[in-house]
């Protein structure tokens, strides 16, 4: 009787932790036909039962959750990207989600291992993802990341270290400079990121 009662309660766990994924996928406003596109990608792998997160690094499963955060210091206006050491690449900071851990949880967590600070949420989008994209690492172990994207608030002064071993180094950079850097050097989705929140930062002004 314990083993079948183990056996409920873990499937209804799952279930409640798919709905909670659901949920926040459903809530976001896709920016262009991509994120559609995305955000439909995304539901499909969730509600169909699919394994959802990492459990043995760099890909098993083939396509597993990720939660990005990326620092505003609205202050001065500018976004915080860091150089991945195995992507090659100018992203934000973030990492993968745990088994069952809630995506927010996540944001906490690797931004207090990666920068050193407490995460605190942007007025603009509170706790919950702004953006999510679909994306083919690339590189050995390549695989699919399908990451929700946050934006917390931070003063660059308060960010005095980060994660060496994850990040060669940190820049501070406006939203035009964001979308004048090449696209060959940001994550693939950094300049639609940008301008989604460009946009939405804009319309708060208004409001």
């Amino acid at each position: 009787m314990a083993s079948t009662e183990h056996r409920f309660s873990t499937s209804d766990n799952q279930s409640r932790v798919r709905l909670r994924l659901l949920e926040l996928v459903g809530a976001i406003e896709p920016w262009d036909d991509l994120e559609r596109t995305h955000l439909h990608t995304a539901t499909q792998w969730i509600a169909g039962g699919a394994p959802i997160y990492r459990v043995r690094k760099p890909d098993v499963p083939a396509m597993h959750l990720v939660s990005y955060f990326v620092v505003l210091d609205g202050t001065h206006g500018r976004l915080l990207l860091v150089a991945h050491r195995k992507a090659g690449l100018w992203l934000p900071a973030g990492g993968h989600v745990e088994p069952d851990e809630d995506p927010w949880a996540a944001v906490v967590r690797e931004c207090q291992e990666e920068l050193g600070i407490e995460a605190a949420a942007s007025p603009i989008t509170g706790p919950r993802p702004f953006f999510l994209t679909v994306t083919r690492t690339r590189g050995q172990g390549a695989h699919t990341d399908v990451s929700l994207w946050y934006v917390l608030n931070a003063e660059a002064s308060a960010i005095t270290s980060y994660d060496e071993g994850e990040f060669d180094a940190l820049r501070w950079l406006t939203d035009e400079e964001v979308l004048g850097e090449s696209a060959e050097v940001l994550d693939p989705h950094m300049h639609r990121f940008t301008q989604k929140l460009r946009h939405a930062r804009a319309k708060g002004r208004q409001g």
